[in-house]
């Protein structure tokens, strides 16, 4: 089970608002508000955002400051792809200040890519030392590693880290090629660290009606996975609505209705990760 609590102490929901969708964009706040309010009003708990994910904190910002009463109830993610400490510490202090937060629940090592990033990170001056200050001195409650291209590499920095989640893709592809959905997992669960899923719906290039996949088959799907937590981009109050749904089903598809969506993937796996290195 997850670790990771708001600063009131509850779970965050199962799944969450993701940091793509209307909120990877800049000049929308109208939209990106309602969405967020949406999901306020859906019951979920956990947001996500990333310096890189264009306007995505400063919408969070502008609620949360409307909205002061939630916050011991939210839990808000960000995350830095700074690969020294310097660098990170400088993201995280525009993060809280665009914001308007004191802390972050959990702040993420972003999108790590190759082998010398691990080095440079984990080493001396490296971001792995800023990220570790700001939990000991509570800017942020948790701390974590995000990785898309990479399993391999994902996992051992799962094993090297002092990391209390990692957020990985989830998906039918994913599940045909192996890597992330055992290897890492495996890593995360020896270890404690909450495993938080994302790309169930490949930003939205899985999703074809006409063809039986449909965002809630590919939610269902994802949730079924070992994962503690899913965050998914939406770009209307109505998708946060699916996503939210999807999130309360106590079992969300059988053994068979996940084998039959594998075999639908199996022949384009390598093509659908477009995502991972090489792929």
């Amino acid at each position: 089970m997850s670790k990771l609590c708001t600063a009131g102490g509850e779970r965050p929901t199962r799944v969450g608002l993701g940091g793509e969708g209307v909120l990877r964009t800049q000049g929308r706040e109208g939209e990106a508000a309602s969405v967020i309010i949406e999901a306020l009003e859906q019951g979920l708990t956990y947001f996500d955002s990333a310096p890189a994910y264009a306007g995505s904190q400063s919408y969070y910002g502008s609620v949360w400051r409307e909205r002061p009463e939630v916050r011991a109830g939210v839990f808000q993610a960000s995350k830095s792809a700074g690969r020294t400490r310097d660098a990170a510490l400088a993201d995280l202090e525009q993060t809280l200040r665009i914001m308007g937060l004191d802390y972050l629940d959990l702040w993420q090592i972003h999108d790590l890519r190759t082998a010398g990033e691990f080095e440079t990170v984990s080493g001396p001056g490296g971001a792995l030392e800023a990220f570790v200050e700001a939990r000991q001195s509570g800017r942020v409650r948790f701390i974590g590693v995000t990785g898309h291209h990479d399993p391999d590499l994902l996992t051992r920095a799962v094993e090297a880290w002092p990391v209390d989640a990692v957020l990985l893709p989830v998906n039918p592809a994913e599940a045909c090629l192996g890597g992330f959905l055992d290897l890492t997992v495996a890593a995360a669960r020896k270890r404690g660290a909450a495993v938080i899923g994302m790309k169930a719906l490949g930003g939205s290039h899985y999703v074809s009606p006409e063809g039986g996949l449909t965002a809630d088959r590919l939610l269902r799907f994802a949730l079924a996975q070992p994962v503690d937590h899913l965050v998914v981009g939406c770009g209307l109050p109505v998708e946060v609505m699916e996503l939210a749904l999807a999130g309360r089903v106590p079992e969300p598809m059988s053994p068979a209705e996940r084998e039959a969506l594998v075999q639908t993937f199996r022949p384009r796996a390598r093509r659908l990760a477009f995502y991972r290195g090489g792929a």
